[in-house]
């Protein structure tokens, strides 16, 4: 056997899910590189532990009249498609200041180990990326160390994004949802195609961060989800989610990710007229826009997956608490310190905008007469800047203390494993530099521990890096059996109550009370 052959089968002695055994009648050998799916042949590349295949159309390119359409099978190809290159973001504005412009983004990357026994079926994981529904891609997600290590599948998607994914407008079907319906569409493309990779199409994980946790969350409340996701990984994306008054960035409105029909639709009709179409002919003149004339309006439909629909018929909180959801298992955190990243970059634009002296208002603003008591629990002198206290106010009562909620509903119905990042030496992937703001463990800083980001591994110390292979064999295991815990890694308890989590930082992985630790007590009183 190779090495890699030797890992597997060391990796399956331990797992009792994995005990079939490796017998030399059953050895893992590279895999074919060319393959068959529903819409023809793919040719893709090997690397020295895994096989990739880049950029392989899920649906129908949603240009011209598919525009603001839900998403149309593929069409199919003639001879073998060449799957050795990335394919092209969805539509965002970039970094760099230059827009990505190219609406033919529909495809998906499928990642697997290089060597496969052919009498197994692995599990499939799709990978839903984050960026504020308005940004991002599969891409930027390197996943061969999750693959080989768990010996999985992982499938990564782009998704229509802000005003292409979300728009809504009176009549138009799909209103709201054309991001959420690509997503479907590349899990649905995952189970029909999963046997040709190797995958087992009854055993497929859905998981995301912050959009893609908060999409990975609705998806398991609609009716679509039944039968097609077997289990789901929430990162940082509980269905609880709903930011105060100035919660995510001082000046914008108490909002969720989440908005009823009604208001999507009012919100389509309102950005169509900033652009100078009329309400009778807003769609017909929208899809007359280049895309770098829709730019101005991508970021209005941030936050903005519609419920009412017949993708989504429940805003998912209330699925949540109606129990009206996919029970399937569930694992879902996210980092300690969410709000430091966001409050930093607010901080960066203006320094102005929080201070000493705002802070009693963007306190008032944001709890009005409880504004208060949240001072008196959370005083400046305590953390010594008021940037500190109010990343800490909103990653308590926003981020930790809401998901916290969520598990709580989540375990009334199914077992859920609660997670929580802690790595305080992080890479600080949001290139953020604040003084008195230490980032540590904020929004976004677990992904280096799972992913190689655009490639690159981000993780400097050798106890970033134990831990990174302690989670990825926590989520792979997951993805096994639905549950992480397996020899070897330190135990993971599940959840019922909504106070307990598993915290991941280097050296001290074990259970924590989350719960008291962000102070949950005092924001559930009224």
């Amino acid at each position: 056997m190779d090495m890699h052959s030797n890992r597997a089968c060391l990796a399956t002695a331990l797992a009792a899910v994995l005990l079939a055994g490796c017998s030399p009648q059953g050895q893992a050998s590279p895999a074919e590189l060319t393959v068959r799916v529903d819409s023809g042949e793919l040719r893709g590349i090997a690397t020295a532990k895994s096989r990739q295949f880049l950029g392989i159309p899920f649906a129908k390119p949603p240009v011209g009249a598919l525009r603001w359409q839900l998403p149309q099978p593929p069409d199919k190809w003639d001879g073998v498609r060449d799957a050795s290159r990335l394919g092209p973001m969805c539509p965002q504005a970039a970094p760099d200041g230059k827009p990505v412009l190219t609406e033919d983004c529909l495809v998906l990357n499928v990642t697997t180990p290089r060597a496969q026994r052919p009498d197994r079926k692995l599990p499939v994981m799709v990978w839903l990326h984050g960026g504020g529904f308005t940004r991002d891609s599969g891409n930027m997600y390197d996943v061969q160390r999750m693959a080989d290590q768990g010996g999985v599948i992982v499938v990564t998607a782009n998704y229509r994004l802000g005003v292409l994914g979300y728009l809504g407008l009176p009549g138009l079907a799909g209103s709201g949802n054309f991001g959420l319906a690509d997503q479907f569409a590349a899990v649905e493309w995952a189970d029909r195609n999963a046997a040709a990779f190797g995958g087992d199409p009854g055993n497929v994980t859905v998981f995301g961060q912050s959009a893609g946790g908060m999409s990975t969350c609705a998806m398991i409340t609609s009716p679509k989800a039944r039968g097609l996701i077997d289990k789901a990984i929430i990162s940082s994306g509980s269905c609880e989610l709903n930011w105060p008054t100035g919660g995510l960035f001082p000046g914008a409105p108490e909002h969720g990710p989440y908005v009823p029909l009604a208001k999507g639709v009012a919100d389509g009709l309102s950005a169509a007229s900033g652009l100078g179409c009329s309400p009778d002919s807003a769609l017909e003149c929208l899809r007359g826009k280049t895309v770098e004339q829709l730019m101005p309006i991508m970021q209005s439909f941030a936050d903005h997956v519609a419920y009412g629909t017949d993708l989504l018929p429940k805003d998912p909180k209330k699925a949540l608490r109606d129990g009206d959801f996919a029970k399937i298992p569930v694992m879902s955190g996210g980092a300690r310190d969410e709000a430091r990243s966001f409050v930093g970059g607010a901080l960066m634009y203006n320094p102005e905008l929080i201070t000493e002296k705002t802070y009693p208002t963007l306190l008032s603003k944001a709890f009005g007469a409880r504004a208060d008591a949240v001072a008196k629990e959370y005083p400046i002198a305590e953390y010594g800047s008021a940037g500190l206290a109010w990343a800490t106010v909103n990653s308590d009562q926003s981020w930790a203390c809401q998901a916290q909620e969520g598990h709580r509903l989540l375990a009334k119905h199914t077992s859920v494993f609660a997670f929580e990042f802690a790595d305080e030496k992080a890479p600080n992937v949001n290139q953020i530099t604040v003084p008195g703001l230490p980032m540590g463990p904020t929004h976004a800083t677990e992904l280096p521990s799972l992913f190689e980001l655009n490639g690159v591994d981000l993780l400097r110390e050798e106890g970033q890096r134990e831990l990174g292979r302690t989670m990825v064999g926590y989520w792979t295991q997951f993805a096994h059996t639905g549950d992480p815990n397996h020899a070897g890694a330190p135990s993971w308890p599940a959840t019922t109550d909504g106070k307990q989590a598993q915290r991941l930082a280097p050296g001290d992985v074990r259970p924590v009370d989350v719960s008291a630790s962000h102070k949950c007590a005092f924001w559930a009183a009224r």
